[in-house]
């Protein structure tokens, strides 16, 4: 799910797979984000209307990743790290593929114990969108999506550990997506809705005149 603060997002993202290798080291792999698979943002039920939300391929062709740091619940002590090597962010033909190496301080040793015991079992990272697109359909089920693909991160800045991914800010972030398409869409929604149930009421008393005229 989203969260917003400025114009940093934040994207949960699932267990990492952990990793005890030969040499003892503490190491956490998997994926910051897949390719080209949509997900689910948000969805309205008075207007059946659902936001989804994908990463192009090419996303990170040009994103700043120089420094990323790997945190818990996006604040406090720093667990991993680009600059030494001990965080790697590399993508392939599936996503944004995440390697990190807990073992260099004891709050890491801790935190891969923590997700090795199933104690902590999710994360999410933040970044920044320099390039995105929109596109509006109906699904096979009749819903209106919303559909956003980010086609350029400008800048990775963290991947977290976190304790509840969920957050309360969700619904009012996600509605900021597009700087208000997402409310725009609704609002033209609705109104497509206010007016087929005018043409409905004018069928029906139409066929009523013509019912009592023909009697």
């Amino acid at each position: 799910m989203p969260m917003k603060i400025d114009k940093r997002e934040y994207r949960r993202i699932e267990l990492m797979e952990v990793r005890a290798s030969d040499d003892g080291q503490k190491i956490v792999e998997g994926y910051a984000t897949t390719f080209n698979q949509p997900y689910e943002l948000f969805r309205d039920p008075d207007t059946n209307m659902i936001v989804r939300e994908q990463v192009d391929r090419n996303a990170f062709a040009e994103t700043d990743m120089r420094d990323v740091i790997m945190q818990y619940d996006h604040e406090g002590r720093v667990f991993a790290r680009v600059k030494n090597g001990t965080l790697t962010l590399t993508p392939d033909e599936h996503g944004l593929h995440i390697r990190a190496d807990l073992g260099g301080t004891e709050i890491g040793r801790q935190l891969y114990e923590e997700i090795k015991g199933g104690y902590t079992d999710k994360m999410s990272f933040g970044f920044t969108v320099a390039a995105d697109r929109h596109e509006r359909f109906k699904d096979a089920d009749g819903n209106n999506v919303l559909l956003r693909t980010i086609t350029r991160v400008l800048k990775l800045f963290d991947v977290s550990a976190v304790s509840l991914p969920a957050n309360d800010a969700t619904e009012i972030s996600v509605r900021k997506t597009g700087d208000g398409l997402i409310t725009e869409a609704m609002k033209e929604i609705q109104a497509e809705a206010e007016r087929e149930r005018k043409i409905g009421e004018i069928r029906k008393l139409l066929k009523g005149e013509t019912e009592n005229h023909d009697a």
